[in-house]
């Protein structure tokens, strides 16, 4: 009566199945967790790319202007080239908040980005 037997048993097949249920359960919440981390993250490289693209502008008209510079001059550029400067792949806003300018990055590559991620340039003073 010794018959060659092939395949798994079925305790064997829920063993494997409780296996990747519990290992499921742990991978999707922290890959949900590491993409919120990395919208975060790329906001707040965005913010850094406008503050800087602020900063060598302001540098510029302070050359060309011999040091006389209008806040309202700094705003203006870095408004009209936002969101040319960042591509398609943030959406945000730009606001004058006296002479410093607030960026605000609501979106990366159509994620909301929750809450916003926020920066703010500083005007320069002697």
């Amino acid at each position: 009566m010794l018959r060659n037997q092939k395949g798994f048993t079925l305790i064997e097949i829920i063993a494997v199945l409780v296996i990747l249920g519990i290992l499921a359960a742990v991978a999707v919440p922290r890959y949900i967790s590491m993409m919120e981390e990395s919208r975060r993250a790329a906001a707040q490289a965005a913010i850094a790319e406008v503050k800087g693209r602020a900063s060598s502008y302001y540098g510029q008209l302070t050359l060309s202007n011999m040091g006389v510079v209008p806040a309202a001059s700094v705003y203006a550029a870095v408004s009209s080239g936002f969101a040319g400067s960042l591509g398609s792949d943030y959406d945000g806003s730009v606001a004058q908040d006296g002479s410093n300018i607030r960026i605000t990055i609501t979106s990366v590559k159509s994620n909301t980005v929750s809450p916003s991620v926020t920066g703010t340039w500083f005007y320069p003073t002697s």
